[in-house]
């Protein structure tokens, strides 16, 4: 059988935690910040789990991870 490639784009923006998880960065940080509290801005700066219901499809694009 030939290997299954990785999706490049999805391999730079997800990692995988010490349990077996997928991180993601938050979105909304990179643009209109003005009307952005400074508390809302600090807590878009941390990593979150990705929800369970897209782990299936992140595991075909990222066959390996």
């Amino acid at each position: 059988m030939p290997k299954v490639k990785t999706k490049r784009a999805a391999a730079k923006r997800f990692k995988k935690t010490g349990t077996g998880k997928l991180i993601r960065n938050k979105a909304y940080k990179s643009h209109i910040l003005t009307k952005k509290t400074r508390k809302k801005k600090r807590d878009l700066r941390k990593q979150t789990v990705v929800d369970a219901s897209n782990v299936k499809n992140m595991k075909k694009v990222l066959p390996y991870l």
